[in-house]
């Protein structure tokens, strides 16, 4: 040998002997060759007495050994292994080796460095578990494969993959698993127990003190599984499911997300090439996020690409932009999204299948078994069992805070294209009719609670009531709760029930949205819910409904979209509606709101003339309804001859409003009263702010801002809380900052169109701090 030194002894005795004469310890070795320490040190003691040959390769290179060196260290080690079989019956399987790894693996580093922390850190009395499991299409196998691989040198012992076939019609049984494994170690065929208990017996016998690596892909459930684990030594074993398998115990889990979509136009680029990704590298990310950052879509895009080296990016991107055509363009050979996805769907149960299918009706991004049960016809303990099912296999994801689930995209499309399947029109209509019922009534219901004609509470009549009275939202709170989380789903319902000409319907849902929508009058979605009631109103030839719900389009206009060409156009037909059906009411109402839309396009003279005649119009009508529209137009006229440079007439228009309120309104609560007065007292603070009296401006701002929050009007309590910020700045008040960052984020939150002038405000602040 290179030093004079002969080598003697079997594999670990060589082994120790030339680590010590490159004078490495067993950690420097374990580093330089990537094999955990603990393996070294089995191979040293002869616990390991044939490692593989990949292990022996990458010992030999690090301790810088000759060919002839390293073929007689591989030499010694081969004399350690299993023999290869010989006989060719039925049960000779070979040795399972790994599938081939795939060059172009991407991403994954997170989950790659906890396994192999695992497999450094694995007990040698206590063999490793971890379940990779998750939706269809995550690449659950090939991270597995790959993984694989790079775990290799640490098991030394050797490496196997057994297919579970856990998608097919009949999934491997343990027996048969149990007889290809122990096959794989050697084990005759005569030799192999007749029964499962036996094998399994036997296979743990034989894996307690092997470093070996065990790769169970495409495991069906716990009981094919746990039959299979080695019982004990130091042996990991990697198990890969569309299910959880969350009956396994004392396992570790491996979750897979979908890729960031900066991985996945890395993975396309590894397919394809950069140049093709740089020259086209919008339609890259665009394709990325057509395939929804799902491993499989992405690799099938990148194959079919690759199969067409002319074809652009581009094209598949308007190809599957199309949703009707997404699944077909997700195809490359006998690579399928749609596949994929059926495999699992098929092994579902009948009620399962038909939850999933349905729910793909649902609107917006997530929805809730209460939603799923009224779509597939099913009891709600009963849909709540599927959703279940339905997360454990994969198909659908489960909130982390909330009972609510969503689909991916592709997922999404396929279940509708099985609702159309299976179901058909007539099936898929009465569902959506079905659904459309329950969602109204319940909204309605709901939103009834913040009415002020019924002072808070529904009364029980409300469009015959909630559906569901025991488990109707109590109370404001939850009310609230359930309008915000079923947003997406009752806005879908009122506009089905609105092109299916159930406009009475529409009417009842709009009206008792009425006084929920101030509390939320950064909703976009205003426009439409009232656009389609004051369109229902006119269907049904109702000129006094037609004025209101114009009115409130009118509101929305201008209020959550700050669009006032059309708040204007739809206050100019309240009016005339109004007037045709001689409602003063509405008159007043629509002057008002017309005035907002004019002030908002700078016509101020105009704006403060329709104020004045919403004013008069409203104080000869004599009910509380009409006082409360009253209280809002003063409101109004008080700010803009404020704006106007006019502060004492406003303060005197202020203080009026503010009088009506300490007078009281008959039939009308103390906390609606007490919502009016603080918007008065807002005002009068910025009056006495124009009028450059801060002292005087502070208290009335305040008592506004906590009586905004106090009802929880996020909307109303952001330019309260900017006002008061103003006034703060111009006391030089310690408070002033705060309050003028809270007031910025409050509005950029809001989308309010004050968001540039409290950040303005807040520059000017800390300029002048700077300066001081």
């Amino acid at each position: 040998m290179r030093d004079g030194t002969p080598l003697t002894g079997d594999f670990g005795q060589r082994l120790r002997q030339l680590r010590t004469r490159a004078g490495l310890s067993q950690e420097a070795l374990s580093h330089a060759a990537g094999v955990s320490v603990r393996a070294l040190a089995d191979m040293e003691r002869g616990r390991t007495r044939g490692p593989q040959r990949r292990t022996v390769q990458v010992l030999a290179e690090a301790l810088g050994l000759d060919d002839a060196e390293a073929a007689d260290l591989e030499k010694s080690a081969a004399v350690g292994r299993p023999r290869p079989r010989t006989d060719t019956g039925p049960a000779a399987t070979g040795t399972l080796a790994l599938p081939r790894d795939i060059k172009d693996f991407t991403a994954r580093g997170p989950a790659l460095a906890g396994l192999l922390e695992l497999a450094r850190d694995t007990d040698p009395d206590r063999p490793g578990v971890t379940v990779v499991s998750g939706q269809p299409g995550l690449g659950k196998t090939a991270f597995a494969v790959h993984a694989a691989h790079r775990l290799a040198p640490h098991f030394p012992d050797g490496q196997f993959a057994l297919d579970l076939h856990g998608m097919d019609p009949e999934p491997t049984t343990p027996r048969d698993a149990l007889a290809r494994l122990l096959g794989a170690l050697g084990i005759a065929d005569a030799a192999i127990p007749a029964g499962t208990d036996d094998r399994a017996g036997l296979w743990r016998s034989m894996t307690g003190d092997r470093r070996m690596l065990l790769l169970l892909d495409n495991a069906v459930d716990e009981s094919q599984v746990a039959p299979l684990l080695p019982g004990a030594g130091p042996a990991l074993t990697i198990v890969t499911s569309r299910h959880s398998l969350a009956g396994l115990e004392s396992v570790h889990r491996t979750d897979l997300a979908l890729l960031r979509r900066e991985e996945a136009v890395e993975l396309l680029t590894r397919i394809i090439g950069p140049e093709r990704v740089r020259a086209e590298a919008q339609a890259a990310r665009d394709l990325a996020d057509l395939c929804g950052q799902l491993p499989l879509a992405v690799r099938i895009a990148g194959q079919r690409l690759l199969s067409r080296p002319h074809e652009r990016l581009s094209k598949l991107v308007a190809r599957l932009a199309a949703e009707g055509r997404r699944l077909d363009g997700l195809q490359a050979g006998s690579l399928r999204v749609r596949a994929a996805f059926a495999l699992s769907y098929r092994q579902l149960s009948t009620d399962a299948r038909t939850f999933l299918r349905r729910a793909a009706l649902a609107a917006g991004a997530d929805f809730s078994p209460e939603t799923g049960a009224l779509l597939a016809g099913l009891s709600y303990d009963d849909a709540v069992a599927c959703a279940e099912e339905l997360t454990d296999a994969g198909l659908l994801q489960s909130d982390a805070t909330a009972e609510r689930y969503r689909f991916h995209d592709l997922l999404r499309l396929y279940a509708a294209e099985q609702v159309a399947i299976e179901d058909g029109p007539e099936i898929r209509d009465a569902a959506l009719d079905r659904t459309t019922r329950w969602m109204l009534r319940r909204a309605t219901a709901a939103a009834l609670h913040f009415d002020v004609e019924h002072e808070g509470s529904p009364p029980n009549d409300a469009h015959d009531g909630d559906p569901d009275p025991d488990g109707a939202p109590a109370g404001r709170e939850e009310a609230r709760a359930w309008l915000e989380a079923e947003r997406a789903q009752w806005l879908a319902a009122l506009r089905r029930a609105h092109e299916t000409g159930r406009h009475q319907q529409v009417l009842d849902t709009a009206q008792a949205m009425h006084w929920f929508s101030d509390i939320n009058q950064h909703w976009e979605q205003w426009v439409e819910v009232f656009q389609r009631s004051a369109d229902s109103a006119r269907l049904l030839g109702s000129r006094r409904d037609e004025a209101i719900h114009l009115n409130y389009l009118a509101w929305s206009y201008n209020m959550c979209v700050h669009d006032p060409h059309n708040a204007l156009t739809s206050a100019d037909a309240a009016l005339v509606a109004a007037r045709d059906c001689g409602d003063g009411l509405q008159e007043g109402w629509a002057l008002g709101y017309g005035a907002g839309a004019l002030h908002r396009q700078g016509l101020v003279p105009q704006a403060q003339a329709r104020l004045r005649a919403g004013a008069d119009c409203l104080a000869s009508q004599k009910s509380a309804q009409a006082r409360l529209a009253e209280l809002t137009i003063l409101n109004s006229l008080g700010t803009l001859l404020r704006q106007a440079g006019q502060p004492v007439e406003a303060l005197e228009t202020h203080r009026r409003s503010e009088r009506i309120c300490r007078a009281g309104i008959p039939g009308r609560t103390d906390e609606l009263i007490a919502l009016y007065h603080a918007v008065a007292r807002q005002q009068i603070g910025n009056d006495l702010a124009a009028l450059e009296r801060w002292s005087e401006a502070e208290p009335p701002l305040r008592q506004a801002l906590t009586a905004f929050e106090t009802a929880q009007m996020p909307a109303w309590a952001g330019p309260a809380r900017l006002d008061l910020g103003h006034v703060l700045s111009a006391l030089g008040h310690p408070e002033a900052r705060a309050t003028l960052l809270a007031a910025r984020d409050d509005l950029t939150a809001l989308r309010s169109p004050r968001q540039a002038e409290a950040a303005a405000a807040l520059s000017a602040l800390d300029e002048a701090t700077a300066t001081m």
